[in-house]
């Protein structure tokens, strides 16, 4: 099973850009590793950062249950190790230090070098629960088959997605882009979200956390054919509810509730003597 996802560096941009080509990622299961750094002749690493400043042997992650653990190989270079979900959380990772843990469900590994900062991401998407009712605490926890976060922002863009089918279950629209960018920036720490973001969870939902069937992903329709597979899926397991709606800012509709028209038989919102044109 693996549980630890690593984006190798040379393929980032590739979820958040318009390139249809899928970024380059490595798996690892339970107490496998996989060494970054530059690497050199006949000692490759499997997460090279192409930089100068970088040493050839940087450290390792390892991966665990639902989290991973880092080293820090250098002796005298900090690491830090970033949420990507946070507003600035972060760990620094010390000199020498072996097997931090690294409880972030979406990081980016920064290390400094000549041109800056090298970096690379790592996804922790499982998470284990206790079975409901279980008392026992013995043998294998169960695997969640859809481990959702709901205080992620792929969660609040799949909420999104599914608004227009949660609010009128006969509606079949489906929002684009565009429609949940602008849905989801007047939310808190949200304001500054692009539509390469949007793009990048849509992705990350289809890939890693849903799980789309592969014939799903490779179909050329793209990201309209891809949008509405997540919507359908996760309307039909109830991974997202109405009460979910909450998560979002009151709708026009929901904001004019309560307040009647100001003349009798106007729509709330119109104008008096304007109406809704018919056909």
């Amino acid at each position: 099973m693996d549980t630890v996802i690593v984006q190798l560096p040379e393929g980032e941009g590739q979820f958040e850009g318009a390139s249809t080509d899928r970024p380059r990622l490595l798996h690892l299961g339970p107490g496998e590793t996989a060494e970054f750094g530059r690497g050199g002749p006949g000692s490759p690493v499997e997460v090279a950062l192409r930089d100068p400043g970088v040493s050839r042997h940087a450290g390792q992650i390892t991966a665990a249950e639902d989290y991973w653990r880092l080293s820090n190989y250098s002796g005298h270079v900090t690491y830090v190790v970033e949420n990507m979900e946070g507003a600035g959380e972060h760990i620094k990772v010390a000199p020498g230090r072996l097997g931090a843990p690294v409880p972030f469900e979406f990081s980016r590994v920064v290390l400094p070098s000549r041109e800056g900062t090298a970096s690379f991401k790592v996804f922790a998407p499982e998470h284990a629960y206790l079975d409901a009712g279980v008392g026992l605490r013995t043998g294998e926890p169960t695997q969640s088959p859809f481990a959702l976060d709901q205080t992620a922002k792929y969660f609040l863009v799949l909420l999104a997605l599914c608004e227009p089918r949660l609010r009128d279950p006969s509606s079949g629209a489906i929002p684009g882009v565009g429609e949940v960018l602008d849905r989801l920036r007047p939310l808190e720490g949200l304001e500054d979200l692009t539509r390469s973001a949007v793009n990048y969870h849509i992705e990350y939902l289809a890939t890693v956390k849903l799980r789309l069937r592969e014939d799903a992903e490779e179909r050329p329709a793209g990201t309209s054919r891809k949008r509405a597979e997540l919507v359908a899926l996760a309307l039909r397991f109830d991974l997202v509810r109405e009460e979910h709606l909450a998560l979002l800012r009151p709708s026009r509709a929901e904001g004019a509730e309560g307040t009647g028209p100001e003349h009798p038989g106007e729509r709330p919102g119109e104008r008096p003597g304007e109406g809704r044109a018919d056909g």
